[in-house]
């Protein structure tokens, strides 16, 4: 590697949380027991942060802690508590300083869409239409709803809740004169009204909470695009865009990704309040050729139309990018624990321009397919009683010592995914360009089948990133954009060779070329 493409993280700045590095989500309850009660809490995290400071990662996000009546918790019935399973306030404010002195940032998973059925606002608000409390929430009359055709809505990738219109609890009535509430996932999760403003007040005052008394870095937003229905999306945009400026002046730098899953021109437009927004069908893309062995439908471009589409509404925006997460399918099973392609897959989630984002277990290869808690197993440390630490909450179905190689056993093979997760991770913490996760993409003129390229430039350069998707080695035609590049940077199979305007490729082979 060339001197002046060898950068440290500190040469280029730091200009915020997210700006560079890579991000890890875990599940507490499945991550880590520190007193052995089956379920995974925050100082089992704490006590895992050296673990993750050798990965290499940057920032953690932490799915929900808050106090919940579900092992998700993605039903909140307190907002500036810690769910008891998980531990204490005390044992948080541990784990964010444990992390800040490890250079980790701490993001929470923030769940204002709704709240859970059994959270003290809705308990008001279910007592009739002149509680205080009424107005959080979004009530409506049986005749009304059905004139303005609400009644049902159509299942989406986030929800598959039909009829969202629900009688509270204990309705002394559940006739036209009764009105419902909506709750667009479930019953037991109502909607927040934020066209209420004493609501949206309340949600600052709770922002403005974690991010100074309690000093967490910034957020995941759960359910971003749905505090507004579809037809009244700008609605959307603009709260986003007023909650970035709250936070902003809370915590500077703070940083919030969204979860708003639709077509790139509808994410686009809330990046005007978030920096990052989670690009889920980048992930679905990438499986596939992955998956197929060939870039037949041309990943770049649409990358590229999808980031181009982001820069007309905010040129500072990230993309974050991720190969699986909490809602879906784990990448381990869907590419069928290939340790060849799951290293593929490692390969352009740590070089694509972005903010990578690892799911607990995806270095060490771990399965699950649908239902969720089957891809939210416990985190594989070791085997049987070497494993104290195992979050043991469920029984695993997939993601076990017979399927899955434990961490212990991969850290001290240098063949491993694990080992190929870290040694990724460092290459890419210590290069000026691919560690920049607003460098911009550039379109490579190769075009061969089984071969995916591209370029990532910065104010430092710009570097090629070219990789096999077949096991055969293929001798890549460089075009004329690449054949400026003189050194290999990074090669990931051992036998690669660049000569000029010719690359040999071994199978499964990534090169880094400068």
């Amino acid at each position: 590697m060339t001197p002046d493409v060898l950068l440290s993280t500190r040469s280029v700045g730091n200009p915020g949380v997210g700006s560079t590095g890579v991000h890890y989500e875990l599940f507490v309850r499945a991550f880590a027991d520190s007193n052995h009660d089956g379920i995974g809490d925050l100082n089992g995290v704490t006590r895992k942060l050296d673990y993750l400071r050798d990965l290499g990662v940057s920032a953690i996000w932490l799915m929900p802690i808050n106090p919940s009546p579900t092992y998700h918790k993605y039903d909140i019935t307190d907002y500036y508590g810690i769910d008891p399973d998980y531990g204490t306030l005390d044992d948080f404010r541990r784990l964010i300083d444990e992390a800040h002195q490890r250079g980790i940032a701490v993001l929470m998973d923030l769940v204002i869409h709704h709240t859970s059925i059994q959270h003290h606002w809705f308990q008001e608000a279910a007592k009739g239409p002149d509680n205080p409390y009424r107005s959080f929430y979004k009530w409506m009359l049986p005749d009304e709803i059905k004139r303005r055709n609400l009644a049902t809505r159509d299942i989406t990738a986030d929800s598959d809740e039909r009829s969202p219109w629900h009688y509270a609890p204990g309705s002394k009535q559940r006739d036209q004169q009764t009105e419902k509430y909506y709750g667009m996932f479930w019953s037991g999760m109502p909607d927040l009204n934020f066209d209420h403003q004493p609501l949206r007040e309340e949600i600052y005052k709770i922002v403005r909470y974690w991010l100074t008394d309690v000093g967490v870095d910034g957020f995941r937003l759960d359910a971003a695009r749905h505090l507004y229905r579809e037809a009244e999306e700008p609605k959307n945009h603009q709260f986003w865009d007023e909650f970035g400026q709250v936070v902003q002046s809370a915590k500077p730098g703070a940083y919030l990704v969204g979860e708003v899953w639709t077509r790139p021109n509808k994410v686009a437009p809330y990046f005007r309040g978030l920096q990052a927004n989670f690009n889920f069908d980048l992930a679905l893309e990438l499986e596939e050729i992955i998956r197929q062995g060939d870039d037949a439908n041309d990943v770049m471009a649409f990358l590229q139309e999808t980031q181009s589409a982001y820069g007309e509404v905010n040129d500072q925006f990230i993309d974050a990018l991720i190969l699986s997460n909490h809602d879906q399918n784990r990448i381990g099973s869907l590419l069928k624990g290939d340790i060849n392609k799951l290293k593929v897959a490692a390969n352009l989630l740590l070089t694509l321009p972005g903010n990578p984002y690892l799911y607990y277990g995806e270095e060490i290869g771990m399965l699950g397919l649908k239902p969720d808690e089957s891809i939210r197993e416990p985190f594989i440390w070791n085997i049987g009683k070497k494993d104290p630490d195992r979050a043991r909450w469920m029984h695993a179905r997939f993601s076990t010592s017979r399927t899955v190689k434990p961490l212990a056993q991969q850290q001290t093979d240098p063949d491993s995914l694990f080992s190929h997760y870290k040694r990724l991770i460092a290459f890419r913490n210590g290069h000026s360009i691919l560690n920049d996760n607003r460098s911009r993409l550039l379109l490579s003129g190769i075009r061969q089948k089984g071969i995916v390229s591209f370029g990532r430039h910065n104010e430092h350069g710009t570097v090629w990133v070219i990789q096999n998707l077949t096991k055969a080695p293929i001798d890549v035609m460089l075009s004329a954009a690449e054949e400026q590049a003189r050194y290999v940077q990074l090669d990931t199979v051992p036998g690669t060779l660049l000569t000029d305007g010719m690359l040999t490729l071994p199978g499964f082979g990534l090169v880094v070329i400068g």
